[in-house]
């Protein structure tokens, strides 16, 4: 397919150092500050870290993008206790007008001089319940599908406030809504789980979920993930 522009021109770019408590965990999702540029390496952006190292960052999590409209959306939906906008989520891109169906697994993005392969959308946890005051937030993200997406680095660079989301080349048919439909379907699919587990591109961490599920002819409990430690 020829070389597509998914969005004009970024909204904002965020990163962030500190670490603090939220609720009693330790979060960054609090820690990003707009900037006019980011400066990102092979497994992850200059001034910019995770609280969570084995469930945030690490090579296919360098970055964070998520739809800025999408903040209209949960606050229409009294999904926040308080008034909360970009970066609240913790993202490093926010762009308007660029949603989960209009991208897929495995994409190959060009952004600046900044080559990024899409690899999974943002599995939610209880993290933002507390991050937005609601008991509920993180399993609305997880029904409604509207979670952003990350991405791995396959040529560093730095990505500009002005630049374009370019899609440079597509690989599989699976866009990140339906992988977020796949992945938490209510009812075991092993069929399904095959099918985007085969996505090239694909989160190593995502696909070797797929297959322990496929392998124990089950799902695994959610409600930590969900709710976090009673």
């Amino acid at each position: 397919m020829p070389v597509q522009t998914l969005a004009e021109q970024i909204s904002g770019l965020y990163q962030g150092e500190v670490i603090v408590d939220l609720g009693g965990v330790t979060s960054g999702i609090n820690n990003k500050n707009a900037v006019t540029a980011l400066t990102v390496g092979a497994l992850g952006v200059v001034g910019d870290v995770q609280a969570d190292p084995k469930h945030h960052g690490g090579a296919d999590r360098v970055l964070h993008h998520f739809p800025r409209e999408h903040y209209g959306q949960y606050r229409r939906w009294d999904m926040m206790a308080s008034f909360k906008d970009a970066p609240a989520m913790g993202e490093n891109i926010s762009t308007v007008g660029l949603d989960e169906t209009q991208v897929h697994i495995g994409d190959i993005i060009k952004i600046g001089d900044v080559e990024l392969q899409v690899t999974q959308p943002r599995s939610p946890c209880f993290k933002l319940n507390r991050q937005f005051g609601h008991q509920e937030f993180a399993l609305a993200m997880q029904q409604s599908g509207r979670c952003g997406w990350f991405y791995r680095v396959l040529t560093p660079g730095t990505i500009s406030a002005n630049d374009s989301v370019v899609l440079v080349k597509r690989l599989t048919d699976i866009s990140i809504a339906e992988a977020m439909h796949i992945y938490f379907l209510p009812e075991f699919d092993a069929l399904e789980y095959q099918r985007l587990a085969d996505c090239d591109g694909l989160a190593v961490a995502w696909v070797n979920s797929l297959q322990r599920r496929i392998e124990n002819q089950a799902i695994e409990d959610w409600q930590m993930r969900l709710y976090g430690p009673k």
